[in-house]
């Protein structure tokens, strides 16, 4: 409702709300001045109420706001043997450390890390010189803490010579038995490993025997200077009954060829035994040096 429509309302009516606008007015009038007569206590009662001094109201005003902190008593400082793998809270507040670097140190260890030694502790975060400088002499490092391997000294490692693999060498002036038939025996020989022991050993049984030093020079690129380390106290050799033998059998010996095998065999069908290889030597497979080399071997029995 706008005020230029009061002009168009009776006079009667106009009466009306002029009546109701001035009780409205009146009434926060008296609500206004009642309101204000409360605030100061009237009565016995208004000499009770604690009177505060301008000063002691601002000290009020001041504690209030300010922020509130809890006041933890300052803890003395000791000194004593900890281990830091196994030290408390309780001991490690007593070392002068702060709550939050004891708690580190439980995190440090609940995630399985240990203090192996002194400066270990030196990496706590937080800890200056000063107090590792004043705790170092404190710390006590168990022993159960140390690496594993700790346990077991060190042994000085002593290495015995395989006298299997490496047999020991015979001295110049020493000789064995060139028909030991043993590649141990003959891997003692300055010069022979095994490979040159095996090949000894593989064409003696092949001979039956050896009868001179020089065969050994039968084996390719044998060393020379090994051969005077060998001798042949026993002229004991295995020989061929070559009246009986077979082809294939004669000439598996080193020093029957095939032809020679055959030559021998078609004698003995043609001729009988054979009492002599000079019966041989007729034969053109049959040399003088063939038959000399051979001879040793032979048995005409």
């Amino acid at each position: 409702m706008k005020l230029s429509d009061l002009y168009y309302l009776n006079r009667h009516d106009r009466r009306i709300l002029l009546v109701l606008l001035t009780v409205a007015v009146m009434a926060l009038a008296l609500m206004f001045f009642v309101g204000g007569r409360n605030d100061t206590p009237v009565g016995p009662q208004a000499s009770k109420k604690p009177e505060l001094s301008e000063k002691s109201a601002i000290s009020v005003d001041s504690a209030a706001s300010a922020p509130q902190y809890y006041a933890q008593p300052e803890r003395p400082v000791e000194r004593f043997m900890f281990d830091p793998n196994t030290a408390d809270s309780t001991q490690l507040l007593r070392l002068g450390l702060q709550s939050w670097q004891v708690r580190n140190i439980y995190k440090y260890r609940a995630a399985g890390g240990v203090y192996r030694q002194k400066e270990d502790f030196a990496k706590l975060y937080g800890l200056t010189v000063k107090q590792y400088r004043e705790l170092e002499p404190y710390i006590r490092i168990s022993s159960d803490y140390q690496p594993a391997s700790t346990v077991f000294k060190e042994k000085k490692t002593t290495y015995e010579r395989d006298t299997l693999r490496y047999p020991q060498k015979i001295s110049e002036g020493e000789t064995i038995d060139l028909n030991a038939s043993d590649t141990t025996v003959y891997r003692k020989v300055p010069g022979i490993g095994s490979y040159y022991a095996r090949k000894i050993m593989d064409y003696g049984n092949k001979l039956g025997g050896y009868v001179s030093i020089d065969q050994l020079d039968e084996i390719a690129n044998f060393p020379k200077e090994a051969k005077q380390y060998f001798t042949l106290p026993s002229g004991n050799v295995k020989k061929l009954r070559i009246n009986h033998l077979s082809l294939n059998e004669l000439k598996q010996h080193p020093y029957i060829s095939h032809a020679q095998a055959k030559a021998i065999t078609d004698y003995r069908r043609l001729y009988g035994d054979i009492h002599s290889l000079q019966e041989l030597s007729l034969l053109p497979e049959f040399s003088n040096q063939a038959i000399t080399r051979l001879e040793p071997y032979i048995n005409y029995k």
